[in-house]
């Protein structure tokens, strides 16, 4: 058994595959037209971090209700978590790619740590080992 996707609520289908994929690193798995229950065209877009086996559904908001969702999909807590090997090159990278970070990187017992924002506003931790334990790679 496995969490197979999860769905975050965007605006734009263009701006999400643009920042998941471009600023993230993220690989575009599928990017299908598709239809609403009613019959309006939308589109089936996942994104997944490289060797991940979790994807994202980017699911472009359907009315009020779901635009009220968007940014805001766990109340304002850190929700989504992408764990790196390097995190100083991944940080790095997302602070020229224009990520917004909204804390500095600290290190706490289970490693270094930033919560940044995704296009959506939703909180993410950027996650890395701790220091002197990076992946043998790395080293």
């Amino acid at each position: 058994m496995r969490v197979d996707l999860v769905a975050i609520v965007v605006d734009d289908y263009d701006r999400a595959v643009e920042f998941f994929v471009n600023a993230l690193g993220f690989d575009l798995v599928e990017d299908s037209p598709s239809l609403t229950n009613d019959g309006r065209p939308k589109r089936w877009v996942v994104v997944r971090p490289p060797g991940g086996e979790t994807g994202i559904l980017l699911a472009r908001a359907d009315g009020e209700h779901q635009a009220a969702a968007v940014g805001n999909q766990v109340a304002d807590r850190v929700g989504f978590f992408l764990q790196v090997d390097d995190f100083d090159a991944a940080h790095e990278r997302m602070v020229a790619a224009g990520v917004e970070f909204v804390t500095s990187p600290r290190t706490e017992p289970y490693g270094r740590v930033a919560v940044f924002l995704d296009i959506a506003g939703n909180r993410w931790d950027l996650l890395g080992p701790p220091e002197g334990n990076r992946a043998p790679a790395d080293r």
